[in-house]
């Protein structure tokens, strides 16, 4: 009996109440070349999607679906590079990056409940485009403001609920040995290796999230552009092909951005990838797209550019 309590008393004690990150670099001076890189890139991204969003909501001409998915997913990357990205600017001026344990699966839930919703959503925006292109005429019908205001709500629950059922297994894991995260974030994989307890449950969650939500999500969205690129064969004037195709051109390319990043971080062997290649995949993944998203669809879309040009006449005619 007592040795069974001395045992639980060293466990305790030895119990890993916080994580210390390896951090993006490790040169300092390439730090301080990189601080003001990653600092503007933070300020780039904040300001865009907020522009969106500002835009979006005080212009009549956008309050079509098509805009109010658009302004749901510059939340989404707001949120998702905010759960990073300050804690990463932080950390380049501190010789020991630490993060408490409750820090680290708080933000590891943020950025997975962000990372899951944009799955969804752009699920969401595919099939937007699919009515758009496919069935014209009954599009105002069908994507009314009511179904759009619940798919979006589906989209954040199916992502809270899904990061949820992660992020609680993993940090239940016992955590007795080491605590330092070969990452600049909190992020499952690095996280799980670190755990002196058997994660096998923790890893099968994980691998069915992933299959449910994240190639259930991309088959949904192939199969979309399936049915709109057969939709657009039956259009029988070149003009009208290309100006349907030319419509999901953004959401393709921020399709692709995403999946193509996601998939290059979390889907290969690590004797493939080295540390330093998995963390320059990450910037990509977390800090770069949520900035290039707003910059693809602003500078692709006429109407975004002539509502910024009415916004911007309507401020300086205040102003002046």
């Amino acid at each position: 009996m007592e040795s069974n309590i001395s045992v639980e008393e060293e466990r305790n004690q030895s119990s890993v109440v916080m994580f210390v990150f390896m951090g993006l670099i490790d040169d300092k001076e390439l730090q301080l070349i990189l601080f003001p890189v990653f600092l503007g890139i933070y300020l780039i991204t904040l300001f865009w999607n907020l522009c969106l969003i500002i835009l979006i909501r005080v212009d009549s001409h956008l309050h079509i679906p098509m805009y109010f998915f658009l302004s749901c997913l510059s939340f989404i990357d707001i949120c998702l590079t905010s759960s990073i990205s300050p804690k990463m600017l932080f950390d380049f001026f501190k010789d020991k990056k630490t993060i408490s344990f409750v820090g680290c699966a708080i933000q590891y839930f943020v950025g997975c409940w962000m990372g899951l919703s944009e799955c969804c959503l752009l699920v969401v925006m595919a099939y937007d485009r699919y009515v758009a292109i496919g069935n014209p005429l009954q599009y105002s019908t069908i994507m009314e403001p009511g179904l759009c205001q619940k798919m979006v709500a589906g989209v954040f629950w199916i992502g809270f609920f899904s990061s949820l059922v992660q992020t609680v297994p993993c940090f239940k894991l016992d955590f007795c040995g080491s605590n330092v995260i070969q990452h600049f974030f909190c992020d499952l994989p690095q996280i799980i290796t670190l755990s002196c307890s058997n994660p096998f449950v923790t890893q099968i969650i994980i691998f069915l999230v992933a299959l449910f939500v994240g190639f259930g999500s991309l088959l949904m969205i192939l199969l979309s552009y399936g049915f709109i690129t057969a939709s657009i064969l039956k259009i029988s004037s070149v003009k009208g092909s290309a100006k349907a195709f030319n419509t999901c051109a953004s959401h393709l390319a921020v399709v692709t951005l995403f999946y193509g990043a996601a998939l290059s971080v979390y889907m290969h062997s690590s004797s493939s990838h080295t540390k330093r290649k998995d963390k320059v995949l990450s910037v990509a993944y977390v800090i770069l797209i949520p900035m290039l998203n707003p910059l693809i669809y602003s500078l692709r879309n006429k109407e975004i550019k002539e509502a910024f040009k009415r916004m911007m006449k309507k401020t300086l005619a205040h102003l002046l």
